[in-house]
C-alpha cells in the first residue's frame, strides 16, 4: 500500500480538474490517502472526498465528488454531462465565448466598481446551499483522511488552518471567499474564542503544505495544481492582466513552501542537520498548464457543464499519465525537480 498526502489548490470552477484527478486516484486500490490540505475549490473537493469515503469507501468518495460538481454546474444527470462533453465545443472555445459574454462582463464590471457590501442579499455566496449539505459528522470525524482547510484572517493577514471539529460550512465558505465578490465570512474562531473575519485561503496558502509535515503522516505530498505556474502569452488586456496577477498571487505561497522544502532537502543531503531531525518530504505534482493557459478567469467564475466535464476528463487523463510514469516512485523519491524549478 502506498500512502500519500494530497494538497489541493483553489481556482474556482477549474477545481473540476481536481475532481477528475481525485476520481482517478481513488480507483487505485493500492493508494491510501492519509491527509488532505485544501483551499477554496480544493477545500470543497477535500470535504466531499472525505465525507463520501467515510460513508462508502472509495466508491462513496467518487460518488460524492460527482454529486458536488453536479451541484456546482447545476447538472445532476451524468449522462447529460457526458453528452455535453462529447458534442459540445472545446473548453478553449467556451473560454473565449465566456470571456466576451454579457454575463461575465456584467459580473466583472460590477466587481470592479462596487463592494459586495453594496449588494445586500445578492452578495450571498451561491456555494452556501451546497456546502450546507455536507455531512459534517463525517467531514470532521476521525475516520478517513485527515482534513485541513485553509483560510486567510482578514485583520491579521495570517493563514488559518482549520482541522477536525473546527471545520464547518462557514470554514469552507471562508476558504472560498473572494473579497471582490463576497462579504468576508465572520464566525467565532474556536482557537481565539473571538469573532474573526476570513477571506479566501489562496492569499496565504494555496494550499498550505506545512500541516502535512507531521511525523505520523507519509513523506509524500501530491500537489494538484490548477493555477498555471507559467504562461506563454503576455497578458495585455485588463481581464488577462488581472487574471495573471491572481494566478501569481495564488501560487506565491505554494512556491515559498516548495522553496523551503528544497532548502531542507539540501540540508539533509549535505548532512547539515542530524538524521531524522527534519522531514525529507517527497514532492509530486499533477497539473495541465497547457489546458489552463487556454482557459481564463471567466471559466473560473462561471461554472458551465461543458467546461466542467472537459476539466474532469483532463484531470483523469493527467492523473493517469502521472500514475503510468511515477506510481512506482511514490514512497521512494520525489518526482518534482525542485532544484530545477528554482534555478
Amino acid at each position: 500500500m502506498k500512502r500519500i498526502n494530497l494538497a489541493l489548490q483553489g481556482g474556482g470552477a477549474h477545481g473540476a480538474f481536481t475532481w477528475g484527478v481525485l476520481s482517478r486516484l481513488l480507483a487505485e486500490e493500492d493508494i491510501e490517502i492519509a491527509a488532505i490540505s485544501g483551499t477554496s475549490a480544493g477545500a470543497l473537493n477535500a470535504a466531499a472526498l472525505k465525507s463520501g469515503w467515510v460513508a462508502g469507501g472509495r466508491q462513496g468518495a467518487i460518488d460524492n465528488l460527482d454529486w458536488l460538481w453536479g451541484q456546482v454546474g447545476a447538472v445532476t444527470d451524468p449522462y447529460f454531462s457526458a453528452w455535453m462533453s462529447t458534442l459540445g465545443p472545446t473548453a478553449q472555445h467556451w473560454a473565449k465565448s465566456l470571456h466576451y459574454s454579457p454575463l461575465y462582463t456584467a459580473v466583472d464590471f460590477t466587481s470592479r466598481l462596487m463592494s459586495p457590501y453594496d449588494f445586500g442579499m445578492a452578495g450571498k455566496n451561491p456555494l452556501a446551499s451546497i456546502v450546507d449539505q455536507f455531512h459534517y459528522d463525517k467531514v470532521c470525524g476521525d475516520a478517513g483522511p485527515e482534513l485541513h482547510i485553509c483560510a486567510t484572517n482578514v485583520r491579521s493577514g495570517k493563514i488559518r488552518v482549520f482541522a477536525g471539529d473546527e471545520i464547518s460550512s462557514d470554514v469552507i465558505l471562508a476558504s472560498a471567499c473572494l473579497p471582490s465578490l463576497f462579504k468576508a465570512v465572520e464566525f467565532i474562531d474556536p482557537k481565539t474564542g473571538e469573532t474573526e473575519a476570513f477571506w479566501d485561503g489562496g492569499y496565504t496558502g494555496n494550499p498550505a503544505l506545512f500541516p502535512l509535515f507531521e511525523k505520523h503522516l507519509p513523506d509524500d505530498i501530491l500537489i494538484v495544481n490548477i493555477n498555471p505556474l507559467y504562461r506563454d502569452a503576455l497578458p495585455t488586456d485588463v481581464q488577462s492582466i488581472q487574471n495573471r496577477i491572481n494566478e501569481i498571487s495564488f501560487n506565491s505561497s505554494l512556491l515559498r513552501e516548495l522553496r523551503s522544502i528544497d532548502f531542507v532537502k539540501r540540508l539533509i543531503t549535505d548532512g547539515a542537520v542530524p538524521a531524522g531531525s527534519m522531514k525529507d518530504v517527497l514532492v509530486h505534482m499533477i497539473a495541465d498548464d497547457a489546458l489552463m493557459n487556454d482557459l481564463n478567469v471567466a471559466t473560473k467564475t462561471i461554472a458551465t457543464p461543458v467546461v466542467l466535464a472537459r476539466l474532469r476528463a483532463a484531470g483523469e487523463e493527467a492523473a493517469g499519465a502521472f500514475l503510468a510514469a511515477h506510481k512506482d516512485d511514490l514512497n521512494q523519491q520525489s518526482t518534482v525537480d525542485l532544484a530545477d524549478m528554482f534555478s
